[in-house]
């Protein structure tokens, strides 16, 4: 707690002010646990019975950008004078001290400081008795930097949605208007082409709507996994006959299994969406002979000896050191531009919910180089 060196009211003989010690079963006394109202990650402002500031902690000071020497031994509503969003002052609508007897504080919400800057403030009213005056008031606050950043990343990914739909749904309309506008004014071929693509945009539209539903499940803990045997060295190499016959050559892909496997129980098609994640960037962002090697290797789960290790690596120019930190956060792309951004950021949620790890690094040969763990996670009527 930082407190001047005069006589702020409430104050002790050490210049620090009294702290009510609790006599209820189980709690403890900040002071005994060694705290002290400078540790705290928030903004702590307390005002005694008279209204007056008598503690006002580094946060605080941090948050508000005023001195604690300065705001100690002020009234509450100078040493902190709020206003709510619509300009109205917050301590003269609330009256802490005069208001309603049955109040016990205030909920979180956004206030502002002098020069607009937006807070979020919380306040407690500690009284004598259930209805008796107040003879403390405590205020908590708290910068609103990491919420803007959250509702920053919500606008990117509802900018990045709308942009990434636009296209596919205009030619998908204008595709649709044409053929029954002039249906018999083309060729078979012509409608077929037509119609493929408009099934193709469909595809990605699809795709895309499957992404945010992933990212939905992610960011609030619900991902479900519905665990089964999976041969993961089968899932890779009907990956790769899918490139084939799509038409890469077959000598772009080199498969290493490390027989024998430990048997793997994961969700089958959440990590087909894996593997099929990493070998499109491998493909599309790398270069050279893309190999993929599977093999047993120690569990990231504790109590288990044995998980599955699948790396995925090209030949290509590989990502810039700069970047590896962010490759796995919303909206990363490489030095290609092209998707939505969202592809790794899903992968690692995927590989998490399944309680395995993901790394990306440089590969032997100069390339990508992505490595996922996941445990064996075998049901307990196996073990």
């Amino acid at each position: 707690m930082t407190v001047g060196t005069g006589s702020a009211p409430g104050a002790n003989e050490s210049g620090r002010p009294p702290e009510p010690r609790s006599e209820a079963p189980g709690r403890h006394d900040p002071r005994d646990l060694g705290v002290h109202p400078d540790d705290l990650p928030d903004g702590l402002v307390v005002a005694a019975g008279d209204g007056r500031v008598i503690c006002f902690n580094a946060a605080a000071e941090r948050i508000t950008a005023v001195a604690a020497a300065d705001a100690l031994g002020q009234p509450l509503d100078k040493a902190l004078p709020l206003e709510d969003l619509e300009g109205r002052r917050w301590w003269q609508l609330t009256d802490p001290y005069g208001g309603l007897a049955i109040r016990t504080g205030q909920p979180e919400r956004n206030l502002l400081l002098p020069g607009g800057r937006e807070v979020l403030v919380t306040a407690r009213y500690v009284r004598t008795g259930p209805t008796g005056p107040v003879h403390r008031v405590v205020v908590c606050l708290r910068d609103t930097e990491a919420r803007r950043r959250t509702e920053r990343s919500h606008a990117e990914l509802i900018a990045t949605v709308a942009h990434e739909l636009r296209s596919p749904l205009t030619s998908v309309k204008g595709f649709t208007a044409t053929l029954l506008a002039k249906w018999e004014r083309f060729t078979d071929d012509q409608k077929r082409l037509m119609l493929e693509t408009v099934d193709a945009d469909a595809d990605r539209v699809t795709r895309l709507i499957a992404e945010l539903l992933d990212i939905s499940r992610i960011d609030s803990g619900r991902l479900e996994v519905r665990r089964q045997p999976v041969d993961i060295g089968a899932a890779v190499g009907r990956h790769i006959q899918a490139y084939v016959a799509a038409g890469q050559p077959a000598d772009r892909f080199l498969l290493r299994l490390e027989q024998p496997l430990p048997d793997l129980w994961a969700d089958p098609d959440k990590i087909d969406q894996v593997l099929g994640n990493l070998l499109e960037n491998a493909v599309r962002h790398g270069e050279g002979t893309v190999t993929i090697e599977v093999r047993p290797a120690p569990s990231p789960r504790e109590g288990e000896d044995t998980g599955t290790s699948v790396t995925v690596s090209d030949e290509g120019t590989g990502i810039p050191e700069e970047s590896m930190n962010r490759v796995f956060t919303r909206f990363w792309r490489g030095s290609k531009r092209g998707g939505t951004g969202l592809g790794l950021y899903i992968v690692k949620g995927i590989v998490e919910a399944h309680g395995g790890t993901i790394t990306v690094g440089r590969a032997p040969v100069g390339g990508a180089e992505f490595r996922f763990t996941l445990p064996v996670a075998a049901p307990a009527y196996l073990a």
